[in-house]
């Protein structure tokens, strides 16, 4: 990885501009779905240089659309009337009842996927989709299922997930996202590492 977040966010944001990465260009007609690992001790400057990457792609008519993963768990379960119950009820059940209950009431298939595809349908002229917040959610969460699902209703749109940890290839393994660099979450391997991508000269 690059040495500073900010270095690193310089380089990204030259890849995010381009119309070669918002046009889909070189990735051999795959999903468009690229992740952005970081360390988690960056993980506040990352949020920091995130604010400012989507503030600036805005200001130039970059059409995006930010899903903060705990901010939308927040939201619907505030939606179904259950956040206030959950917050007022987590000092006395035991951490596998809380999780279990934030689970069901936050299943990716069921309510996650179907929350993000009202968010795409109110951006007509979508170019770029980012997803954050993914160490918040876990372990209610597991990002190579978000990705899983993400498939159906995202697929046209070039996606950066921004990842607390590794995705790296190994022998025997192959693809795999490590959240903290420890975790190993799962096999996943649809998603490009954004910071092999090239632009064209």
């Amino acid at each position: 990885m690059p040495d500073s977040v900010e270095k690193r966010f310089v380089d990204l944001k030259k890849i995010l501009e381009s119309s070669q990465f918002r046009g889909k260009e070189g990735i051999i007609n795959e999903v468009p779905f690229f992740i952005s690992p970081y360390p988690p001790s960056q993980e506040t400057e990352t949020q920091k240089q995130c604010k400012h990457l989507f503030a600036s792609l805005s200001n130039q008519g970059i059409e995006i659309l930010e899903v903060n993963l705990f901010d939308l768990c927040v939201e619907i379960m505030k939606a179904r009337g259950r956040w206030d119950q959950l917050i007022a009820r987590e000092p006395e059940w035991e951490k596998d009842l809380l999780k279990g209950q934030i689970q069901n009431l936050t299943d990716v298939d069921q309510k996650i996927i179907p929350a993000i595809s009202k968010k795409l349908a109110a951006k007509p002229n979508l170019e770029i989709l980012f997803i954050t917040g993914v160490g918040l959610v876990y372990p209610f969460m597991r990002s190579h299922n978000l990705l899983n699902n993400l498939q159906r209703i995202a697929k046209d749109y070039p996606t950066l997930m921004f990842f607390p940890g590794e995705y790296t290839f190994t022998e025997g393994r192959g693809q795999s996202l490590d959240l903290f660099g420890i975790l190993n979450e799962d096999k996943y391997y649809r998603a490009f590492n954004i910071e092999e991508y090239k632009l064209s000269s």
